[in-house]
């Protein structure tokens, strides 16, 4: 059976999300949305309710983590790639690595992990409440095959990748 590699991402900001502080993060968000439709390995994304762009895989739901600031939302990421190394690829290059060495100027380091990763069948699309639980699950044990990160990976087959 065929599978791919979903992974959900979250951060809250130190400030509103409309604050002056956060004016480097919004400026490549959309770059950067167009950058990863067409990097090598990506499947898709979900949209944002209520937002125009790609459909929203179910209602958006926040982990506990998230701090109400009054503005409704909290950055967070919920996609499909066809393996890890194009989503690697992806985040450690380029302007998403520059994006990502900036994120502690516009993000709280929280004592949650910033991004989690587990495979799904092909025919299986996540939804938003699945990346939260599989997000506070990896918080909550650690790596596992059922959701994992970079530092500590799984195959599709549960086994961990040296």
């Amino acid at each position: 059976m065929q599978h791919r590699l979903a992974a959900y991402n979250f951060g809250v900001f130190t400030h509103r999300a409309d604050h002056a502080a956060n004016e480097g993060w919004r400026q490549r968000h959309d770059p950067l949305m167009e950058l990863v439709a067409k990097a090598p390995g990506f499947i898709s994304r979900s949209g944002y309710d209520g937002e125009p762009g790609p459909e929203s895989w179910g209602h958006q739901v926040f982990p506990r983590f998230y701090t109400e600031r009054g503005d409704g939302w909290s950055p967070a990421t919920l996609s499909l790639w066809q393996d890890l190394q194009s989503l690697f690829d992806f985040t450690y290059k380029g302007l998403h690595r520059e994006a990502f060495a900036l994120g502690k100027t516009w993000f709280e380091r929280g004592d949650w992990p910033p991004y989690v990763l587990w495979w799904v069948e092909a025919d299986h699309q996540p939804n938003w409440a699945e990346g939260v639980a599989k997000f506070e699950h990896l918080h909550d044990h650690g790596p596992t095959p059922q959701a994992f990160s970079f530092k500590q990976v799984f195959d599709a087959q549960g086994q961990e990748i040296s």
